[in-house]
């Protein structure tokens, strides 16, 4: 990555900052600017994208877009993007394309194999009937809901994540569960206002309580993984799967859980996910390793003295540490929202970092020029590095919580 191109892209933004808190100031030009990027890459991908059992994930090894099947836990992401083209724009096309796609995946709303049936359904279908009304949508999210909580245990008190497996230094996991799994509760918790059940909800609240106990650090860093033992509900591991080492904070799982939290705030107003929400947030942002364009390094421990990996890392394969947009992505957008329910001086301290974090993604150093990238609006993000896998690629989630993050942007400057 060319911090050149960093440092110059970003020289307006201490200005724009300041300008968008001023009242009566216009929209960001940054949102349409991001909006007519999105359009003119999509536009691409939709012509080259006739398979709708093939979902747009990101970039393959050989440089080619890479597309996944219907069980993969981010085939929900690009429908969603294409509802939020739809929920800017108002045009049409965009409407038509998110319904094709979002539809493809109704079958997954009997999908058990995961917990990620959130992200797969609540994103596309959950938008869709946000944006449409359209009333077919409401029994495959409540059966969406359904499918969900059978990986509930109560004995855990928090939903299984993954099926048993080892972890990279062959623990057994027997019951994980992820930070991530924070962001499917909200599927649970429109189900209860939907339905009037309140199993969902409680299962929601529940879990929350158990994450806040056991993934987040007194310092309100977060563990990635927490592995339960299934007889007596008690933690047997805190290690982790993608981050740089067990006791080390992976910087987007820390953006999952500002995000996670927030969002159970707002539907529960219990001020101890706020606080949880607050003090990750502020980790995150007051945090030494933060570069100056506050877009994170993947791990913000990464090679630091006392986090040791257990797996081979080999920095010299990288001419910097990399960098996650997506990790900023969706910390933009989950500051957007918990800057809503906090002080003035909160309030203040997050919608800055927010907009800084949206004009540095916005870019050359992130944001792809169009027709290149596969196609994607921002490069530049990591999915598993210890895995070697996705390192410095665009992801499609990076872009759905960058578009959200637009919206929310919008909306607080209208």
């Amino acid at each position: 990555m060319n911090n050149k191109l960093i440092s110059s892209g970003c020289a307006g933004v201490v200005l724009t900052c300041l300008l968008a808190f001023i009242p009566g100031m216009k929209i960001d030009p940054v949102i349409n600017e991001n909006f007519a990027v999105a359009a003119a890459q999509y536009e691409k991908m939709l012509a080259v994208s006739k398979d709708m059992i093939q979902y747009p994930r990101g970039t393959a090894k050989d440089g080619s877009l890479r597309y996944v099947g219907i069980g993969d836990w981010t085939g929900g992401f690009w429908p969603g993007a294409l509802w939020y083209m739809f929920e800017h724009t108002g045009e049409q096309q965009w409407r038509i394309a998110a319904e094709k796609w979002t539809e493809s995946l109704e079958s997954n709303q009997y999908n058990t194999k995961h917990h990620d049936i959130g992200f797969m359904m609540y994103n596309s279908y959950g938008n869709g009937l946000r944006l449409t009304n359209n009333e077919s949508y409401k029994p495959i999210l409540i059966q969406s809901a359904k499918s969900l909580i059978k990986r509930y245990s109560p004995v855990v008190g928090s939903i299984q994540s993954w099926n048993s497996r080892k972890s990279k230094d062959g623990n057994a996991w027997d019951f994980p569960v992820i930070i991530d799994n924070m962001m499917n509760l909200e599927l649970l918790f429109w189900a209860t206002k939907v339905t009037g059940d309140n199993s969902y909800r409680d299962i929601a609240i529940r879990h929350a309580e158990t994450s806040m106990k056991n993934h987040v650090r007194p310092d309100y860093s977060s563990y990635h993984v927490v592995s339960y033992d299934t007889i007596t509900g008690a933690p047997a591991y805190r290690q982790t799967a993608q981050g740089f080492s067990d006791n080390s904070t992976w910087s987007r799982g820390q953006a999952w859980g500002i995000y996670g939290f927030t969002t159970t705030y707002r539907e529960t107003k219990d001020k101890r996910f706020l606080k949880t929400a607050m003090g990750m947030a502020d980790f995150f942002l007051n945090n030494k390793t933060l570069p100056e364009d506050k877009i994170p390094l993947w791990d913000f421990n990464v090679g630091k003295p006392g986090f040791i990996p257990d797996w081979k890392y080999e920095p010299a394969k990288y001419t910097e540490i990399p960098r996650d947009a997506s990790a900023a992505a969706i910390a933009s957008s989950a500051l957007l929202e918990l800057s809503e329910y906090v002080s003035k001086g909160k309030a203040k301290k997050y919608r800055k970092a927010a907009t800084e974090m949206i004009h540095s993604l916005s870019t050359s150093a992130y944001r792809a020029e169009p027709g290149t990238n596969n196609f994607f609006i921002l490069k530049n993000s990591v999915g598993a590095l210890p895995m070697d896998s996705e390192v410095n690629v665009p992801l499609v989630y990076a872009d759905y919580y960058f578009l959200e993050a637009l919206l929310r942007l919008k909306k607080l400057n209208n």
